[in-house]
């Protein structure tokens, strides 16, 4: 019964559970044991709350015997990145500063979470303070791809992704400031979606002006993405640039038909490197994917949007914000900080008024290029990452394809010059290289078309199949 509750995507589970079928109990309790059973070797779920999942389990069991209408999420098994602040759960923030740090809030994710029925059995590991695409801290150490376990998970919602992988829960949340919900998933055969600024309300937030960093939802389909992302939408009042449109109103059996539609003559600009370094292995792996998109009735053509100056912008804006959020930290504390956070905090106080003024004028070019490109296509199609998954004791990915990689940033250019344009962007499962690691399809869809981009997704998704392909952690 464990075995066969985990393996249930989060869309089968939510309906099992509404037609009383399983109890939340029991859902709860086999995602626990699955953790104790495997998460020893991939170092997932860094903090546990087992006993409070039981319980809250048993009260929403109470509650649906009562005939009380069970929330979107009612019963499913959730963890939240140890970048959130959870109310009364340990948050680390992957920092030894913080390793018994216990806020008295949660954020606005969690809160939306729990209030929508999901039940929460933990924290997934994170880099320190979310610093890179390779989750690895000095409190809880590495986190291990399950497809590979001298492999990374990616970053830096790479125990999410790791913990979907693996089975351990059905539904995750992550940030996305230049791949981090993207490249996890995209190393772990799962997918996760970069919504557009404003679409999951980010609260507390340390810049309310800020568009570059996103959160949104991970899961094994995209089905349940966007079942999570039902959960997460819609405005708040103390957040800005929460745009104000609603979710679309369905139940979780609905929504798969929800994002079925028809794609012929949906046009979909193919580049197989934004012309950037790839390695070999991954466009082997997703060459064929072009013709699966053909295949669907869309009119593929081989173009991509021009994204110079994304990487100044990149770059200029994500420094700010580390030396505006951790800057007080890092004088506080000094040498306490690890080498990816002290760098980015030093390249935020060299910044000058100058630099800011050009990264904005730079990516304001920037979004009138994209939005006449995608005035003429749809979607573009193009690798998530541009490297395999890689040795987990690596720092960072120093060469690719023959080219080297002079900063710990380099690496992820795929993901992070996409973060730049503001467009909604996701990573879907797309095949393996022949060692069997996972390889991820970035599609990114035009401006706030969220939705129309799931729908994309989703089609892809149900004629590949490669999301169903289980890790060998789970094998032997």
């Amino acid at each position: 019964m464990s075995a066969d509750l985990c393996a249930h995507d989060a869309v089968t589970l939510a309906g099992l559970l509404r037609r009383k079928e399983v109890s939340a109990r029991e859902v709860v309790a086999a995602h626990a044991k699955r953790i104790e059973a495997v998460d020893g070797a991939v170092n997932a779920v860094v903090t546990r709350c087992f006993d409070a999942a039981l319980d809250r389990a048993a009260r929403a069991d109470q509650a649906l015997a009562r005939g009380e209408e069970p929330g979107l999420l009612h019963g499913l098994p959730v963890a939240h990145k140890d970048l959130q602040d959870t109310a009364g759960v340990r948050t680390t923030y992957g920092s030894p500063l913080f390793a018994d740090h216990v806020p008295d809030r949660d954020t606005l994710v969690v809160r939306r979470m729990a209030a929508a029925g999901a039940i929460s059995l933990g924290k997934t590991n994170a880099p320190e303070f979310g610093a890179g695409s390779h989750t690895v801290n000095p409190v809880f150490g590495a986190t291990r791809n399950p497809y590979d376990l001298s492999r990374s998970a990616g970053g830096s919602s790479g125990g999410a992704a790791a913990a979907l992988a693996a089975r351990m829960i059905c539904l995750a949340d992550g940030g996305d400031l230049g791949g981090s919900l993207r490249n996890p998933a995209n190393f772990c055969n799962v997918v996760g979606f970069r919504p557009s600024p404003g679409r999951v309300p980010v609260w507390p937030a340390g810049d309310v002006a800020d568009v570059l960093g996103v959160e949104g939802p991970m899961a094994r389909t995209v089905t349940d993405v966007a079942l999570l992302l039902m959960a997460l939408s819609g405005p708040d009042p103390r957040v800005p640039l929460a745009l104000d449109a609603q979710p679309p109103r369905a139940e979780p059996g609905q929504i798969a038909g929800l994002l079925r539609r028809d794609l012929a003559g949906v046009r979909v600009a193919w580049s197989p490197d934004l012309g950037l370094p790839v390695e070999p292995a991954v466009r082997e792996v997703l060459a064929p994917a072009r013709q699966v998109l053909a295949g669907l009735g869309c009119e593929v053509v081989d173009a991509a949007p021009d994204l110079s100056g994304a990487d100044e912008v990149f770059r200029t804006w994500r420094a700010f914000r580390f030396v505006t959020g951790l800057g007080p930290l890092l004088r506080s504390h000094p040498g306490q900080l690890g080498p990816n956070v002290t760098w980015n905090i030093e390249r935020g106080l060299e910044l000058s008024v100058a630099d800011l003024s050009r990264a904005t004028v730079l990516h304001a070019a920037l979004a009138e290029r994209v939005s006449e490109f995608f005035a003429d296509v749809e979607v573009l199609a193009c690798p998530v990452s541009q490297v395999v998954p890689f040795d987990v004791t690596l720092d960072w990915v120093h060469e690719i394809d023959g080219e080297p990689q002079t900063t710990y940033l380099d690496w992820m250019r795929s993901c992070y010059l996409i973060s730049v344009t503001g467009l909604p962007a996701i990573s879907v499962p797309a095949g393996f290289t022949p060692e069997g690691l996972p390889v991820g399809l970035q599609l990114v869809g035009r401006r706030r078309a969220d939705w129309a981009l799931l729908g994309v997704a989703h089609a892809f998704e149900a004629v590949t199949g490669h999301g169903l392909i289980v890790p060998p952690v789970l094998t032997g």
